[in-house]
């Protein structure tokens, strides 16, 4: 008996330790059941201010070289690339499709910066069905968040309503609008997968991802939640699956919106250095062991960098306090720097700590760059010790050709023999030799000295950046 009144009150009281866990369980409130006819209703509200958004470009040379991050945005966005070479004074031909949605009726577009990059004409088509279609301008836009406003003629345009961004849900539904492979006003519906993706290396700003189906000329378009208003910004999908594509929060882009319109551009912080991450190879000449930080590659002169002291081969490890572990990092961190405030910074020269102070100042818009493309010469100075490297001062037709600035006195490299060291090292024509084994060279003959036999550390001037190139010679 003792027993059956033992093992009765174990049973009671588990039993009433599961009723009270019954009790503290999470329970699902529910709303409403969503209406059969939602999609229907969505695209009968938000379709009219889609717009799909045509660009061409006038043919030109262009360089040889490509830069990679372009080729890498071509397949997250979905990119049209250009042909390597095209005759020049012809007529504009098509470059890309993409979308927008206009939220003015006035008609006041947004879209992505990488729908219009690059364009000499952009058109806007409001009605698939319309042969009308309506010249664009660019009001603003700004690469590092991928946002652009452009703007038609007209008035009484139909516009969306931005709703916001920070107030959707994981789980939530949502339609994505746009013109994936020029099929006009596609609508694609799925849920939000999760908020906050962290894609430093394409946008600023963390995504929203969805499972909606997003596809090549969706970029641009409207994300929009239940209710028909706006909450993202179709921007990129990953490639390498299906169902994964992300969006802009709108929260993020309308905080950008006044200072596109009133100044075409959103203002940066600005120090005035290249910078370049540090590889095993750096890292070792440098006489390093840690690989985190951002070289500085190029300083330029009159900029807040070059007033504070920094100098080429400082390696940055820490900014106003925050830890650098590379380039990007700290170029995102520069950039989002009040303008004017005076920041702390922690560089490694020569192998000791050095602290630098600095004043951030403004990124100007439009600044003339290093473009490295192949050039036909074939005259200059041989590089020694079978390099393969052809050299040759900078001419007044060499300037033009590589579209290099006037207060640039530098060597630049005409041409690469194949198979040889510098081109196993990744040397192409067109790179610019700032200084070889840590010595600043202004001309060919001073490059070809300052080379020797075993490891030569360059730093090279190539398209709109500054790298290391480490050159072994046996």
């Amino acid at each position: 008996m003792n027993s059956l009144r033992i093992i009765s009150v174990i049973l009671f009281v588990f039993l009433t330790s599961l009723a009270e866990a019954q009790k503290t369980a999470p329970v699902l409130k529910l709303s409403d059941p969503l209406p059969a006819n939602l999609f229907v209703e969505l695209a009968r509200v938000v379709n009219p201010a889609v717009v799909n958004i045509s660009t061409k470009v006038r043919p030109r040379q262009m360089q040889m070289n490509r830069d990679p991050f372009f080729e890498m945005l071509e397949q997250m966005y979905g990119l049209r690339g250009l042909p390597q070479q095209m005759p020049q004074n012809k007529e504009a031909r098509p470059h890309s499709l993409g979308t927008g949605f206009i939220i003015r009726e006035d008609g006041l577009i947004v879209t992505n910066n990488h729908v219009i990059a690059g364009a000499d004409e952009i058109e806007v088509q409001i009605d698939e069905k319309s042969e009308k279609f309506y010249k664009a301008k660019i009001i603003g836009n700004d690469d590092r968040t991928d946002i652009a406003l452009i703007k038609i003629e007209g008035k009484t345009f139909p516009t969306l309503s931005l709703g916001s961004s920070a107030d959707s849900s994981v789980g939530e539904w949502v339609a994505a609008f746009g013109n994936p492979y020029g099929q006009g006003h596609t609508m694609t519906k799925g849920i939000i997968s999760a908020k906050g993706r962290d894609l430093s290396e394409i946008n600023r700003f963390p995504m929203i991802q969805t499972d909606a189906p997003i596809n090549p000329g969706n970029s641009g378009g409207p994300l929009v939640n239940a209710k028909g208003q706006v909450i993202g910004v179709n921007a990129a999908i990953d490639p390498r699956a299906q169902g994964i594509g992300f969006a802009i929060p709108i929260d993020e882009v309308k905080a950008l919106l006044p200072q596109l319109e009133k100044l075409g551009h959103i203002k940066k912080g600005y120090l005035g250095i290249q910078l370049a991450d540090l590889d095993p190879q750096a890292a070792m000449a440098l006489g390093l062991k840690d690989l985190e930080g951002a070289v500085v590659a190029r300083v330029e002169k009159g900029t807040p960098a070059a007033k504070a002291g920094f100098l080429p081969y400082d390696v940055i490890t820490e900014f106003n306090s925050t830890k650098i572990h590379h380039s990007m990092e700290l170029r995102h961190i520069i950039a989002d720097t009040n303008i004017g405030a005076a920041v702390h910074v922690k560089v490694i020269r020569e192998g000791k700590p050095k602290f630098l102070e600095v004043k951030i100042g403004e990124l100007p818009e439009r600044r003339n760059q290093l473009v490295a493309k192949e050039s036909k010469a074939s005259q200059g100075t041989k590089a020694p010790f079978a390099i393969g490297l052809i050299l040759q001062d900078l001419t007044e037709q060499l300037r033009k050709e590589y579209s290099v600035e006037e207060d640039i006195n530098k060597p630049i490299i005409v041409q690469v023999l194949p198979q040889s060291p510098a081109a196993q090292a990744g040397l192409m024509p067109g790179d610019l030799l700032l200084d070889v084994n840590k010595n600043e060279v202004a001309n060919a003959n001073e490059a070809v000295k300052a080379l020797k036999k075993g490891t030569n550390t360059l730093r090279v001037a190539r398209q709109q950046s500054v790298i290391f190139v480490m050159l072994e010679v046996e």
